[in-house]
């Protein structure tokens, strides 16, 4: 996990694929509420109780200015993040703690809380063993003078002969991954409430072990990953956290995940079938690729979900890759006195500011403006960005940044849903693994973001980064592109301006920038705000700086309820999106380059212009790895230096999802 990561940029998530989100908020009665801020606010009425949650899908602070006179207490749900998927016929993620404190005295000395998001570990790529463990998920953490309370990250998933042992869950809850082939390998212990992973075989490989509480353990031979738990802490409505990863199966498709854990590969060369994720908190798990050797799926990002197990079609470099865990989330809720305003429509999380009513959607939903309780048709603004592309591996490039669109006075027609579709952020490329040699890399690590669309409108993915030590070096075309990676190759092209949202003022999108070729400085990605240059960040920095981000429209600058991130480490410019990710380090003692406002490492420097001032997906250098943060749209850093035997060096960063917002009058 980025520790240092602890700047203002707390995030929100819906409940995937789903129209519903808060309904329709009304006035209510009586007392004096608390006066907080940050994350992302929502008000609802759960029973006869009126309740306002704040949402944290990164780090950020939780500040106290008025305790109110309702008691003065919080409920805290903290979420680990979910193990990694193991690699070559491996067994899936454990699934991250999901543990649910209630009635924290909360007053406004000291005021500021602050919360620490625990990443999703990452999905071994690359075969050889000792090389395949899934990475271990990190704690999320809620700071506090009788805590702190905490959700431990999830084990990860064994694969073939795997060492070290990352397999156990982290306490408090988290999950042990599931065991791989053979089986004399045993599967990873949960720590309790969390569970065990499930065991794994000569035949078939297990699964990954479910969260705590009414969550169970994980299934053996090709199993299913453990169910989640539930919980209603963000909107009233129950939704699922912490599912662990399906395990990959050699005869055929692998186990489903549960609540969101990515499905297992397959692993004959001649089944191509792979497990299905099964429903998360904030978004459905995602299937295996259906490939020969069927990679496994990923988590769903903000559930502490594991990632699937990957197949391997005997032992084919590229066809080992286990999924990425999900990340985790922190919700906070409180009882309030009334709710600050009437929506007119539904869908997304729904806050108050200016004058006017704004809908947030992390993940794809519905928005409707139901005609009985709107007679009047709504015009709206809507500001969209695409999924980040993922860094390149080995001294690689930054990912691009997803495209972005603003339009005004766009007519909502009552009674129509529109659909709202949010793209995900590219997956990392995987290590060489190979040092120096210059073994190619599979080009399928230059995982793109995807488009997110939203009433007529698209953004286009951000490209993924070239890589550096082997295979494409050049950076891949995109929303904003990918840049290229240490050992020369072109630039990507950005996709997004020219004549597609015709009357949106902003249709931004930039190309990413050239490397030397020089085989240790890679380039970043560009961002929505300008073109990656190549230019190093400062003196001693061996890699290009990511472009600039942009700032969201002034309507949608709610300074209580904050989303994107900060352009620098000392900024005030804050609700930025879309930096372009920043090149990757050849040095273990070199600065990389910083992302469109993403950190670098050592001197955590950050580059001008912004996603989020650690999520722009800074460069990084081993052991460091950085992806770009959740809802930025930012491109992930490029990979580090990958020296032989040191396993997941070289993995580039992971890009930003995107996210919706929608404006209109009160």
């Amino acid at each position: 996990m980025n520790d240092f990561n602890v700047k203002l940029k707390p995030l929100l998530s819906l409940l995937s694929g789903g129209g519903g989100g808060t309904g329709l908020i009304t006035g209510g009665g009586g007392g004096t509420g608390m006066v907080a801020s940050g994350g992302i606010i929502n008000e609802y009425t759960s029973g006869s109780s009126k309740y306002r949650s704040h949402t944290f899908t990164a780090s950020g602070t939780f500040s106290v200015s008025d305790a109110g006179t309702l008691g003065s207490v919080i409920d805290i749900l903290t979420v680990g993040g979910g193990g990694g998927g193991g690699g070559n016929n491996g067994g899936g993620g454990g699934a991250g703690g999901v543990i649910v404190n209630t009635n924290i005295p909360i007053s406004t000395s000291p005021g500021s809380y602050t919360i620490t998001v625990g990443n999703g570990g990452s999905g071994y790529q690359s075969f050889g063993k000792g090389s395949l463990m899934g990475g271990r998920g990190s704690n999320t953490q809620f700071t506090h003078p009788g805590g702190p309370y905490r959700g431990g990250g999830g084990g990860g998933g064994k694969a073939y002969d795997a060492t070290p042992d990352d397999s156990a869950g982290n306490p408090p809850g988290g999950s042990g991954g599931g065991g791989g082939y053979p089986s004399s390998d045993p599967a990873g212990v949960g720590n309790s409430p969390g569970n065990d992973g499930g065991t794994g075989s000569n035949v078939g490989y297990g699964g990954g072990g479910g969260a705590g509480g009414t969550g169970g353990n994980g299934g053996p031979t090709g199993g299913a990953g453990g169910v989640g738990v539930q919980n209603n802490y963000q909107t009233g409505t129950n939704v699922y956290f912490g599912g662990g990863g399906g395990g990959a199966n050699s005869g055929g498709s692998g186990g489903n995940g549960g609540s969101g854990g990515g499905g297992g590969g397959a692993f004959s060369p001649t089944s191509h079938s792979a497990g299905t994720g099964g429903t998360g908190g904030f978004n459905n798990g995602t299937s295996g690729t259906g490939g020969p050797g069927g990679h496994g799926g990923n988590g769903g990002e903000s559930t502490g979900s594991g990632g699937g197990g990957g197949g391997g079609q005997g032992h084919n470099v590229n066809n080992a890759h286990g999924g990425n865990g999900g990340s985790g989330a922190a919700i906070i809720r409180y009882l309030i006195s009334a709710e600050s305003g009437s929506a007119k429509a539904t869908g997304g999380l729904i806050t108050f500011y200016g004058g006017k009513t704004i809908h947030a959607f992390m993940n794809s939903g519905v928005f409707e403006a139901p005609a009985p309780l709107n007679p009047s048709a709504l015009s709206v603004e809507c500001f969209i960005v695409a999924g980040g592309g993922g860094g390149g591996a080995g001294i690689g490039g930054g990912g691009g940044a997803g495209g972005v669109v603003y339009k005004p006075g766009i007519p909502i027609t009552n009674g129509s849903p529109y659909t709202i579709t949010v793209g995900a952020g590219g997956g990392g490329a995987g290590d060489s693994t190979s040092g120096t040699s210059g073994s190619p890399v599979s080009d399928s690590g230059r995982f793109p973001g995807n488009d997110t669309t939203a009433l007529g409108l698209t953004a286009k993915g951000g490209g993924g980064g070239g890589h550096g030590q082997g295979g494409t070096t050049n950076g891949a075309a995109g929303g904003s592109a990918g840049g290229s990676g240490a050992a020369g190759g072109t630039p990507g092209g950005a996709s997004q301006p020219g004549t597609s949202n015709p009357g949106a003022p902003i249709n931004a999108g930039n190309d990413g920038g050239p490397s030397t070729g020089s085989g240790s400085k890679s380039a970043g990605g560009g961002g929505a705000g300008g073109a990656a240059t190549g230019e190093p960040l400062a003196p001693g920095s061996a890699n290009g700086i990511g472009g600039v981000g942009i700032q969201v429209p002034s309507a949608f600058r709610n300074p209580a309820s904050m989303i994107g991130g900060v352009s620098g480490p000392t900024s005030e410019n804050k609700w930025m999106f879309a930096g372009g990710g920043g090149g990757g380090s050849f040095s273990p003692l070199g600065v990389p380059g910083g992302g469109g406002g993403g950190g670098g490492n050592n001197a955590r420097w950050s580059g001008a212009g912004a996603g989020s001032d650690t999520g722009g997906g800074g460069g990084s250098s081993p052991p460091y790895l950085i992806h770009a943060d959740m809802n930025t749209g930012s491109g992930g850093g490029g990979g580090g230096y990958s020296p032989s035997g040191t396993p997941g060096a070289g993995i580039g960063g992971r890009g930003g999802s995107g996210i919706v917002l929608i404006a209109y009058p009160t």
